[in-house]
Parts: structure tokens; sequence; C-alpha cells
């Protein structure tokens, strides 16, 4: 499983209440792909920077999840036929590494002259 950001862009008409209910129904989407979702913000209303299906403002929403690909590519599919998004931009997360102790470097010795 492989960490995700999926920034999801919704249509600003329906209410907060109806938002809130669409972000539940697209986190339980994920759920029954087989994917964890971690955490669900919701950004609020925001004004878009050009205008999308005749749109200026969009609802933005972030949701983090561990999946697999595949998972993500049948989850894009269904956000496409859903008609309450008007945007979506799925990441892969990288994962850090932890960093290894650098070796000892070799004292160097000036001379004092």
């Amino acid at each position: 499983m492989r960490p995700y950001e999926i920034l999801v862009i919704v249509d600003p008409r329906p209410t907060d209440e109806e938002v809130a209910a669409l972000l539940t129904q697209v986190g339980e989407q994920l759920k029954g792909l087989g994917a964890d979702v971690t955490k669900v913000e919701n950004w609020g209303k925001r004004r878009l920077a050009y205008d999308i299906r005749k749109q200026r403002e969009g609802t933005y929403a972030v949701l983090e999840v561990s999946a697999e690909p595949s998972m993500i590519k049948e989850f894009e599919r269904q956000l496409r036929l859903n008609e309450n998004v008007l945007r979506f931009l799925s990441t892969r997360v990288p994962i850090r590494k932890k960093a290894r102790p650098s070796k000892p470097q070799p004292e160097v010795l000036e001379e004092v002259g």
C-alpha cells in the first residue's frame, strides 16, 4: 500500500451538509475498494483560478489515503462519473527514508604558524 493525497474540487452549489455527505460517500467508495482512508479535510469554498463548468468557486477537500495504484485508478474513474466533482488530483506521497548516520569525517588539524 502506498500513501496518496487526493485533492477534490466539488461544485459550490450544494450546502455544507450535502458536501459533508458527499465526502463521506467518497471515503466509503475508497474503503469499498480496499483502501485505508486516514484523513479527510474540508478546506471550504475558494475562488478558482479560472471558470470550471461555468463556476467561479469550488469547495476544496483533501483525502489522505493508503492504497494500491489499481485502487486509485478505479477511484479516479468513479470520480469522473460524479457530477458534483469539478476536478480532482491524485498525488503519490513520497515515503521519507530515515537518514542514515553519516560516516565520521576525519578531522583535519591546522598548523598554527
